[in-house]
């Protein structure tokens, strides 16, 4: 991606909120301060900004920031976005954070790439402690760091590369066209943001707090859903596995093992009917997955989105229905297609330099050197189709009961599952 796409972007509220949506929970822009020169180029722009930075586990408090976005172009083909805090109470009146100027420098290169240089200076007031499963990382500036904007911001422009992309590659013969595969991929992002504002903290969902964190980290809360219409409830917990985090994906993203962890699949095996690559790793694809078991309806399929790199991976699924995956594939509004996101964020422990159960401290192919994982495991299940229904402890139950289940599974699917250094 160019300089100028970029920057684009990065002076876009709602654009940059999709461009990191594992990173930003929230973003919008509360005036234009000064649009700057004209003519499309944000050159002198400043922008008065609110933002909330989130890490993708209910243990990790998200950081909240008003701040000023400033972009100046600095020589042909060279530009910085730069952001710093500005006090506005009425916005982040509970916020402990503070950014110093921070932001980065975009530079254009051959052939439609760019150069990104970026720094982040942040100090935090921590009024509650850290979860110790996330101290290293929170400590050590990997949870929120620059290192972590940049790789992400490297796996989602391959992924526009590929959205943009004229070519219908890759897609199994199910998806009769480019229009399909961008409309695929369009409904593959809108489930992973739905997936990753439903297991953080985040401070701008219309979500009710039905169980905070109980005794065994667990955390649910409840919101009422235009589409599907009705209560959802979305159950989130972390645990730490001293499995690498490539070795952990590879586990959950082959469908063969799929079996051993999910519950609501009754042990019946999956296949992938469809296949769309997003990035340079074979691991950044979308998929739709089938029951192969005769006695499933075939009415029902999974749709599922898998990425990988250095700062951690995802895997996020939901159930969609044949007719409606249909509508995406013939490259029709995806918009009004239900989704219910559930799956797991994966990422490496901040102990690097420990090693790792099954790698005795062997480096992998993505970068993750040893130690274990840190994994989130969130699901959204409908407890009722009537939105002004009252929610029960009953369900409160069935969906705690539900993810301590699959944790267990997953514990005990991957003592047998051979270690790799690629993905499967």
């Amino acid at each position: 991606m160019n300089a100028m796409s970029l920057v684009d972007m990065f002076m876009d509220s709602a654009k940059w909120a999709e461009l990191f949506p594992s990173i930003v929970a929230a973003s919008k822009t509360l005036a234009v301060v000064s649009s700057g020169m004209g003519g499309g180029t944000h050159e002198g722009a400043l922008h008065l900004m609110y933002e909330e930075m989130e890490v993708l586990s209910p243990l990790v408090a998200t950081r909240e920031f008003c701040e000023l976005r400033y972009c100046q172009q600095i020589e042909q083909g060279s530009w910085i976005v730069v952001n710093v805090s500005y006090h506005l109470p009425q916005f982040v009146s509970h916020s402990h954070s503070y950014r110093f100027p921070s932001g980065c420098l975009i530079q254009d290169m051959p052939n439609g790439y760019s150069k990104v240089t970026w720094v982040e200076h942040t100090e935090t007031e921590e009024k509650e402690p850290v979860n110790e499963m996330y101290r290293e990382m929170v400590h050590k500036g990997i949870a929120f760091g620059a290192e972590r904007w940049v790789t992400t911001l490297q796996r989602m422009c391959e992924r526009y590369a590929s959205l943009l992309a004229p070519a219908a590659s890759s897609l199994g013969g199910v998806i009769p066209s480019p229009e399909g595969k961008r409309s695929m991929m369009r409904l593959a992002h809108r489930m992973v943001s739905n997936y990753c504002i439903s297991v953080s903290r985040s401070n701008n969902t219309r979500s009710t707090v039905v169980a905070e964190l109980n005794e065994v980290g667990v955390r649910v809360t409840a919101h009422k859903s235009p589409e599907p219409s009705g209560t959802i409830l979305s159950v989130a917990t972390t645990f730490w596995l001293p499995n690498s985090p490539q070795n952990v994906f590879n586990f959950l993203k082959d469908e063969r093992t799929r079996p051993q962890w999910d519950v609501l699949s009754n042990s019946n095996a999956v296949q992938e009917v469809a296949h769309i690559a997003n990035g340079s790793h074979p691991g950044c694809c979308i998929s739709v997955l089938r029951a192969s078991s005769a006695s499933q309806s075939n009415n029902m399929l999974i749709l599922q989105e898998t990425s990988i790199d250095s700062s951690g991976a995802l895997v996020v699924y939901s159930p969609v229905d044949l007719s409606a995956l249909n509508i995406a594939m013939n490259g029709d509004d995806t918009s009004y297609i239900p989704i219910l996101s559930s799956g797991f964020a994966i990422s490496p422990d901040g102990n690097r330099n420990s090693p790792s159960a099954e790698q005795g401290g062997a480096s992998s192919s993505s970068g993750y050197g040893g130690g274990g994982s840190l994994i989130t495991v969130g699901f959204q299940i409908m407890v009722s189709n009537l939105p002004s229904a009252k929610l029960n402890m009953e369900s409160v139950e069935t969906v705690n009961n539900l993810i301590g289940t699959t944790v267990h599974q997953i514990k005990t699917g991957l003592n047998n599952f051979p270690s790799a250094s690629t993905t499967v």
